[in-house]
């Protein structure tokens, strides 16, 4: 069911840096079965602080009810010089409480991300998911992204090291 219309988007601000840091500690519980590498809790992904200050960056709230129930980011940053565009906006920090999964937020935060990045005149927008994680696979899908470069991983104390 779909309470897009319930929806408020605005910009974070320092008052919600507590609720922040709990979703910030949710994406991490979250990520945790995609990614074994993770080093064991307390850790902290993001500089939440940043990126409510900066003039580069755009940390947006999902608002249900007066209730912060989802957030998202997007972050210019300079392309590889071999690559262009020269710049690009990376999303992040990608959240919804679980009780109000399912119902656009995620969707409707993102769309709000891209168009803050299209008035900075960016034209590409980048965005790292776990090749597991299918159900934001399909959400990101849904809004038109597209897969690109696969980051692979070994990890060379499981393998044997033995000729054969």
């Amino acid at each position: 069911m779909k309470e897009v219309n319930m929806i408020q988007i605005r910009k974070a601000t320092l008052q919600d840096l507590a609720t922040l840091k709990q979703f910030e500690q949710g994406v991490i519980t979250y990520e945790r079965p995609f990614a074994l590498n993770l080093k064991e809790d307390p850790i902290t992904y993001y500089t939440i602080e940043n990126l409510i200050n900066s003039d580069d960056a755009e940390l947006l709230v999902a608002i249900i009810e007066n209730k912060l129930v989802g957030c998202g980011y997007a972050l210019i940053k300079d392309s590889a010089v071999y690559k262009k565009p020269d710049q690009y906006a990376y999303l992040g920090f990608m959240y919804v409480i679980p009780e109000h999964r399912g119902k656009g937020i995620n969707g409707t935060v993102t769309k709000h991300l891209i168009t803050w990045a299209t008035s900075k005149n960016i034209t590409e927008i980048q965005l790292d998911v776990y090749a597991d994680n299918v159900s934001a696979l399909n959400a990101y899908k849904k809004v038109g992204f597209k897969p690109d470069l696969l980051q692979m991983r070994l990890e060379t104390n499981n393998i044997n090291n033995k000729p054969e």
